[in-house]
């Protein structure tokens, strides 16, 4: 069965110090649908306006991509977020947010969409993430992202649905300003005794730190000379990730700690274009010899006693 990501499809204006477009397809969840598509079935729950043409909805095609859950209201605009970059690319500063359709987004998910093996709650309002995760038939895996805003503006309902969830992606900044918590490890610890088993660190140029109850695992971003726009990162991440694990018939540790690399290798690869260009050119192949350079820069052997 496929990975069910719900969130958002959405338009933005990008500049970084190295370019600058005014019109480009973004959101989480075309981010998302597009890294799992590598490794598995996607179907896809989100909604854009009648300015989405047919021209944008190609991102999707060739793929293994549901788009019949892609709601289009009519007479209505896609969301639209404009931001931009400075050369301390973890940071960006947004110009303008127009949620548009967004606004009244109510999904309701179609049988198929309930047996989802593999279901993300991408970043979007935490009480809708806790509806939706109620109309499906428990899947063998939830994960959830978040960001500053539910936390400041919601947090007891993102707290709600963080007990109902196995897994959690979240960056190094919203650790600390969940919890309140000035380490980031005891920050983490803090986040798993609300139920999640496992938490994901998204830590921008400096990788990824996995926790779990009983285990930590660390990897580093892959080193690139070229980081062109990193719009949509850590969506491609946590769809290279999930896709992954959505493609194995068991999860277990070793294969989280795979599944952390397949997500930064994606990852890697997005930022090296505006917008999802880079992800529309390359092909598994591409994504396993990456991973394999990967591999054997993080590989070193034991010294001699």
């Amino acid at each position: 069965m496929p990975i069910l990501v719900v969130g958002s499809v959405a338009f933005d204006a990008l500049e970084t110090p190295f370019g600058k477009v005014d019109r480009c397809i973004g959101g989480s969840a075309t981010y998302f649908s597009v890294a799992a598509s590598f490794f598995t079935e996607v179907d896809l729950v989100a909604v854009v306006g009648d300015d989405f043409t047919d021209a944008d909805a190609e991102v999707f095609e060739g793929r293994n991509i549901h788009t019949d859950g892609l709601q289009r209201v009519a007479g209505a605009k896609t969301f639209f977020w404009s931001g931009e970059y400075s050369y301390d690319l973890n940071v960006a500063k947004t110009r303008d947010t127009q949620l548009n359709v967004f606004a009244d987004f109510a999904p309701r998910l179609n049988e198929r969409q309930k047996q989802a093996d593999v279901l993300f709650l991408a970043n979007i309002d935490p009480d809708l993430q806790y509806d939706v995760l109620k109309q499906a038939k428990r899947p063998r895996l939830v994960a959830l992202d978040t960001m500053n805003y539910w936390i400041s503006s919601k947090h007891e309902a993102l707290e709600r649905i963080l007990r109902e969830v196995d897994l959690a992606i979240i960056n190094e900044a919203e650790v600390r300003q969940f919890t309140g918590e000035a380490n980031l490890v005891k920050g983490c610890r803090q986040i798993l005794t609300l139920g999640p088993s496992t938490l994901v660190v998204k830590r921008g140029e400096y990788g990824v730190l996995m926790i779990t109850k009983d285990a930590i695992f660390a990897a580093p971003a892959y080193p690139l000379e070229n980081v062109f726009d990193p719009t949509g990162a850590g969506d491609t991440f946590a769809g290279g990730f999930l896709g992954y694990l959505a493609s194995r018939s068991e999860i277990h540790d070793r294969e989280l700690r795979r599944a952390i690399i397949f997500g930064s290798v994606l990852a890697s690869f997005t930022v090296e274009k505006f917008s999802l260009d880079r992800l529309r050119e390359i092909s598994l192949r591409d994504i396993h010899e990456r991973y394999t350079d990967f591999r054997a820069l993080t590989s070193f052997e034991d010294f001699d006693s």
